[in-house]
């Protein structure tokens, strides 16, 4: 117990120092901001604002509200991050939903690190710290990486080391997004899981994927039973004749996955049973083109 009001008379003593007009820290190079940087500060709640980056969107009333009364016994027991804007000024870097409890429940004061960083280290920061850290759902993780990716030029490689997850971990999110709109809220809202929309995401058209989830959603089809669906669908549908379309060589369905996957785009590949056939790969714009070159070929 006196560890912890040595902390928190540390916290306030620190507080003061920021407020003093005479000794403001606006790099880490200036004078006392070694004291600052990295050490747990009480800040006022009314001098920190909400980060723009923040990936997530939607709160759950409920959790926010037994966090509050956790935090209302307890304090706030893990402090949040924020980066410094402006004379006591500061912006959340991660830790949204204590903020939002610790000013649901009225508190004049929050402990928080203190960062200074640009707002590109400001995005960086509160991406991969929210990917990290927060139990986000998968569009939200699917949105931050491609953020990552977009704002940052980063990579699915670099995003890859960055995050410390697998490359192919990061495809299977980034895929998500060529869901509909209706599917990707859908997902955010629980109703089917990332193992459903992954594989929805093999359907080319999106009224087709429409149709399949609203029978996810009405018949509470499994994920198997979904790839089930997705795989009947992908056969194709019979002929005038009553015979079904040509099939397919197992290498050849085995094989486009891998290059979906790996290009991030949709790939077509044909065969004939014995053994030939060609691959479509498609490009939206010179900058997709130059990055699918630079995969196959590594320039």
């Amino acid at each position: 117990m006196a560890r912890a009001t040595k902390k928190q008379a540390l916290g306030r003593g620190l507080s003061a120092l920021l407020k003093d007009p005479d000794n403001d820290i606006k790099s880490a190079s200036d004078k006392n901001a070694d004291k600052v940087v990295g050490n747990i500060v009480e800040l006022d709640v009314e001098a920190i604002e909400v980060n723009p980056f923040q990936p997530r969107s939607n709160f759950n009333d409920e959790a926010l509200q037994e966090l509050a009364i956790s935090i209302r016994e307890l304090g706030v027991i893990q402090p949040i991050t924020v980066r410094k804007l402006d004379f006591n000024k500061y912006q959340l870097v991660s830790g949204e939903r204590r903020y939002r409890a610790s000013k649901l429940i009225g508190l004049e004061t929050i402990p928080a690190y203190i960062r200074i960083a640009n707002d590109q280290e400001s995005l960086e920061m509160a991406l991969v710290e929210n990917i990290q850290r927060q139990d986000l759902d998968p569009i939200e993780i699917a949105l931050s990486y491609q953020r990552l990716m977009d704002e940052i030029e980063l990579t699915q490689e670099k995003l890859s080391e960055r995050v410390g997850k697998k490359r192919s971990t990061i495809t299977n999110y980034l895929r998500l997004l060529r869901l509909d709109p209706i599917i990707q809220t859908g997902m955010r809202d629980g109703f089917l899981s990332m193992g459903h929309g992954r594989a929805l995401v093999n359907i080319e058209k999106k009224s087709d994927q429409i149709a399949l989830y609203e029978k996810i959603v009405g018949e509470n089809l499994s994920v198997r039973e979904t790839e089930k669906r997705v795989k009947e669908y992908r056969s194709g549908p019979e002929d005038t004749k009553g015979k079904k379309t040509k099939r397919v060589p197992d290498f050849v369905k085995k094989g486009a996955d891998t290059f979906t996957d790996r290009l991030s785009v949709k790939v077509a590949v044909s065969a004939t049973d014995k053994g030939k056939g060609k691959i479509t790969i498609p490009f939206h714009s010179e900058e997709e083109f130059k990055r699918i070159k630079k995969l196959i070929l590594g320039e």
